[in-house]
């Protein structure tokens, strides 16, 4: 199309705009997953710590069946079939711990909270989820200080340069038996 520079403007009088205002969102989102209501890109891209090289390695024929082991821990996704998971993955191949919660990003806090209250050292594993790899999942990895995730879906961009950054192997699109590694193999 043709841009043609001309802007329309137009003003509501107060009892025709009282109904658009009411609607409008007073106040930032108070739970989620930590991004809502910042004010910069800057606030939502904090320093991540490096994850320490440990002699933690998964066969890759394990690391293909990872979402597989996920989905036999989750009772709430067979009742609503609406729920994300996160589990802990071991070097041998199994989940030993799993969380889940209709937030993707609540899913993988449960499972850090419950991986703290257990004593489980996330630098023996990884971490397997049923979402996307975003910006918040590996954020949340890298704090953990656990070495790799496996995830169903694919990352972003922005999550994969940061789980580059951040020494993080990063394993998506894991199902039926496959994957894609996108960092440190």
């Amino acid at each position: 199309e043709h841009d043609t520079g001309l802007e329309a403007r137009f003003w509501l009088s107060d009892d025709t705009a009282r109904p658009f205002l009411s609607r409008r969102r007073a106040m930032a989102g108070p739970v989620g997953c930590g991004l809502c209501g910042i004010d910069s890109l800057e606030q939502a891209v904090r320093p991540l710590p490096v994850v320490t090289d440990t002699d933690m390695a998964i066969e890759t024929k394990l690391i293909a069946t990872a979402t597989d082991q996920l989905r036999m821990h989750q009772p709430l996704h067979d009742q609503t079939h609406a729920a994300h998971a996160a589990g802990f993955f071991t070097k041998d191949g199994n989940v030993i711990l799993a969380r889940e919660d209709v937030g993707r990003h609540n899913a993988l806090d449960k499972l850090i909270g419950a991986m703290i209250d257990r004593n489980l050292d996330p630098t023996n594993g990884a971490f397997v989820l049923t979402s996307r790899i975003s910006v918040e999942m590996v954020q949340k990895t890298a704090f953990a200080g656990c070495p790799m995730i496996i995830a169903a879906s694919a990352p972003t961009t922005h999550a994969l340069m940061l789980a580059r950054d951040a020494n993080i192997t990063l394993c998506a699109s894991a199902r039926a038996g496959r994957f894609d590694c996108y960092s440190h193999p």
